[in-house]
């Protein structure tokens, strides 16, 4: 597995505690994103360097996730039926930046829409949607904090899953590892910090609060 790793329990003593944060594996010019697949998918896009195959629809929403323990949850550290596998995506900030200046969220947040009309005109013509959504802990409990997902379609969907994908990298050898030390102090996860986009406007389009 190709990601520099961590103990948890030393990461999570830097993290914030609460508040709406994006934890992430990235560096200068990248950042990775997960998602969970069956294998034959996982197969395929490793083969390919990018998402598809027969398997793979571009006709729903698919969703990414930069916080590795949020994508363990999801998939149940890559136990549950059609998410047995695990990948990392890499793709470019300034393409994961351009993403979240997109996004509009799932259900209406009068913190960054004035109404309800405004916010539905927003769902009807952007590509990406988000959620804030409880951050877990390795074992599934839910934190104070909040971690971030995003739902790509359309436009947004093809040109992350067929040109913007750097890297892919199979981290379901590591998944399985690390679900084994579950509640010990030996558990290791990918380095994440919180992540501060670049531009002000995407900070302001997702309603993300500043790092402590």
């Amino acid at each position: 597995m190709k990601l520099a790793t961590e103990l948890y329990a030393v990461q999570a003593a830097r993290w914030p505690k609460s508040g709406r944060h994006i934890l992430a594996h990235y560096d200068a010019e990248t950042i990775v994103v997960y998602q969970a697949y069956k294998p034959s998918t996982c197969d395929w896009s490793i083969a390919h360097s990018q998402l598809g195959g027969p398997e793979f629809s571009f006709n729903r929403m698919s969703w990414i996730k930069p916080n590795f323990l949020w994508m363990m949850y999801r998939c149940g550290w890559a136990s549950k039926e059609n998410q047995e596998t695990v990948l990392g995506l890499r793709i470019s900030r300034a393409f994961f930046e351009s993403i979240l200046e997109e996004a509009v969220p799932s259900t209406f947040d009068p913190t960054l829409y004035p109404d309800i009309p405004s916010w539905k005109a927003g769902v009807a013509t952007s590509d990406v949607r988000l959620q804030w959504d409880p951050d877990h802990d390795p074992s599934g409990a839910p934190v104070d904090r909040r971690a971030i997902q995003l739902g790509l379609r359309n436009r947004v969907l093809r040109a992350f899953a067929s040109e913007q994908i750097r890297e892919v990298i199979d981290m379901t050898a590591f998944v399985h590892e690390q679900a084994a030390h579950v509640g010990a102090s030996t558990l290791r996860m990918p380095i994440e910090r919180p992540y501060a986009p670049e531009k002000t406007a995407a900070s302001r389009q997702i309603g993300l609060d500043p790092a402590p």
